[in-house]
């Protein structure tokens, strides 16, 4: 029995404790963090803020507020109770405490609020390089990706390419969510994919010390097709920037030019292939019929 715990902090020591815990990765730098007095308001009037505690340390946590997903200018836009979901930021479990399933638990804390609300969908923002985010989000949480943002924060030039983001919805109550929940569904290998012939839509080049991006020529005409990213980027990263920026302008290129071909990201494996550990997100052919974007129904 893992002895972390998950609670709702609502205290202000506990958020004292949450500010402190966004400066392992966020830095000290008080614009990049959310203070305690939001996150006082947020788990008071309709968000929560969710922790992960071992003892009295706080190993990780989430926060979600509730918004709607409307353009407020748009005259013709149904009101916001028709479009109301949570948006979930701030994730973070500490290196130490990787590994143990934790940032899953506290996205099915967040998952059980959402539900209680009669909320259907939450949604966040990942970076769309790191491998162990989207097999959390995509593989084990069943959500689904339709929505790339270049620089989605608008930051300048200097940090732009770093704030690309996939767009996240988790439809809590679906079939699929219903099934990664109860251990099923999720189940197809990187083998698999290839042997119903789901192209590679990015073959990176594996001949050098570090895997190099090569450029998509046309989405595909096929139901499903794998997108390449590197296993580890933050290695890449440190390693050799130049490169690691390559590839962030090759998967802005590559989302940007396949989501609008009407692709969706549905799952992401890992696995052997051409004698090494390679990841891929799964991309499915979107069909109009499909009940995953609930807003539809």
């Amino acid at each position: 029995m893992d002895s972390v715990r998950i609670e709702r902090l609502l205290s202000a020591a506990q958020h004292d404790q949450a500010v402190e815990l966004q400066k392992h990765y966020w830095g000290a730098d008080a614009k990049n963090l959310v203070p305690r007095h939001m996150l006082f308001s947020i788990s008071h009037y309709g968000g929560h803020v969710l922790g992960a505690y071992e003892g009295r340390e706080l190993v990780g946590f989430v926060m979600g507020f509730i918004g709607a997903d409307i353009d407020i200018d748009d005259r013709g836009a149904r009101p916001a109770m028709a479009n109301l979901l949570i948006m979930s930021k701030r994730m973070l479990v500490l290196p130490a405490y990787r590994g143990r399933n934790i940032g899953y638990r506290l996205k099915m804390a967040q998952r059980d609020i959402a539900m209680k609300q009669a909320i259907r969908l939450v949604t966040w923002t990942v970076d769309p390089m790191l491998a162990a985010n989207a097999h959390l989000n995509v593989r084990k949480l069943g959500a689904v990706i339709q929505r790339f943002s270049a620089n989605y924060f608008g930051l300048e030039a200097s940090d732009s390419l770093r704030a690309d983001r996939l767009i996240v919805d988790w439809w809590v109550s679906h079939r699929r969510v219903s099934e990664r929940a109860a251990g099923r569904g999720g189940r197809l290998s990187l083998q698999q994919y290839l042997g119903v012939h789901a192209p590679i839509v990015n073959r990176a080049d594996a001949s050098g010390d570090w895997l190099k991006p090569r450029p998509l020529t046309d989405a595909p005409a096929s139901s499903f097709a794998l997108v390449e990213i590197p296993a580890d980027f933050r290695e890449l990263e440190a390693a050799h920037r130049s490169l690691a920026d390559q590839w962030r302008y090759h998967i802005r290129d590559v989302f940007s030019r396949m989501l609008a071909a009407g692709f969706v990201v549905t799952d992401f494996v890992s696995g052997q292939y051409e004698g090494r550990q390679a990841t891929f997100y799964l991309l499915s052919r979107h069909d109009d019929g499909d009940d995953d974007d609930d807003r539809k129904n």
